[in-house]
């Protein structure tokens, strides 16, 4: 009887704890459309924390924001030189590697989220990116992880934004996250965490659509569904730019 009871706690209170505070999410949009002169786009993030009882007085609340691009697998290669040579050595596949991936916080990352609530949630980017079964024969295979979060970086791809998250009254927040040129198309999930303390106290999710419209649209699906036909038509458009610069270039030289 005492275990059935203590188990019914056990099931009960997260969920008494998780009402205690809400998000109630909103953003300035939640699809982004690449067209040609796509140059990147910037996402405005804002909510409001709902709450049952009084605001708690022990510690001040945090909020963290993550945005996550698909999650694709990467062969990462390690180059050495030999004999002068640079010359690809040991590989690794790193099984889920978000194509962006962006972190705002209200605070410094380590002192609102706990380690034990990073390892939980795969809030932070190291712990975003998943890599096992690497080969026995590779050493230091956690490198190969460092390296795609590192290249990702200084391409504008994984972004740790600290102190970007203005939260007012411990009730209002709002950051922006900009999106770089160079997406993947797909649902990029946004998390929304609440921390007291370096505890998750609660947390929400949405997700931004990222799609390809108009010509690109047609375009992609061609090269994938119609490969040949893909080729063909790139070539003919090569050719008729190549013939139409001959002939501007021949009437330029006539007229002069």
């Amino acid at each position: 009887m005492l275990r059935c009871l203590a188990a019914l706690i056990f099931l009960i209170a997260p969920s008494v704890l998780a009402a205690e505070e809400q998000v109630v999410l909103g953003m300035s949009q939640n699809r982004v459309a690449i067209t040609a002169n796509f140059d990147g786009s910037e996402i405005l993030i804002f909510g409001a924390v709902k709450r049952e009882t009084a605001i708690p007085e022990a510690h001040p609340l945090e909020v963290v924001v993550a945005v996550s691009g698909p999650k694709l697998p990467v062969v990462v290669r390690r180059k050495e030189k030999r004999l002068g040579i640079w010359v690809n050595t040991d590989s690794v596949e790193v099984d889920a590697a978000p194509s962006f991936y962006a972190v705002a916080t209200s605070g410094p990352f380590k002192e609102i989220v706990k380690d034990i609530e990073d390892l939980r949630h795969k809030i932070s980017i190291p712990r975003a990116i998943r890599s096992v079964g690497a080969p026995m024969d590779v050493k230091n295979a956690q490198e190969f992880s460092e390296a795609v979060a590192r290249i990702r970086t200084d391409n504008g791809l994984y972004q740790v934004l600290e102190n970007t998250v203005e939260v007012d009254q411990q009730t209002l927040f709002n950051t922006s996250v900009k999106l770089p040129a160079n997406l993947t198309e797909g649902d990029y999930l946004t998390r929304i965490f609440l921390t007291r303390g370096g505890d998750v106290v609660s947390q929400y999710e949405t997700t931004i659509d990222v799609r390809k419209v108009g010509l690109e649209r047609w375009l992609f699906n061609l090269s994938r569904q119609q490969p040949l036909v893909y080729g063909l038509l790139s070539l003919a458009i090569a050719i008729a730019a190549g013939w139409g610069a001959s002939a501007a270039f021949r009437f330029i030289r006539q007229g002069g």
